[in-house]
């Protein structure tokens, strides 16, 4: 339940972000946005190039989903 209610306020945060940076403005409180995985939601361990988690990201690779 915890970590559903995470992602949907970090959700909202990337809203919030992506139409402050539209504006040219400064995110309000920038420092409360973090990186999580797209599929799992987990925010450890995550790699910027693919959007997913390391664990995720071993998972596609295996499968040959990710060249």
């Amino acid at each position: 339940m915890a970590r559903k209610a995470l992602i949907e306020k970090q959700k909202k945060l990337a809203a919030l972000r992506e139409k402050s940076l539209l504006e040219g403005k400064k995110m309000p409180h920038s420092t409360k946005y973090y990186n999580r995985c797209q599929i799992t939601g987990r925010t450890k361990a995550y790699m910027r190039d693919f959007g997913i988690d390391r664990v995720t990201f071993r998972k596609y690779a295996r499968e040959g989903k990710i060249m």
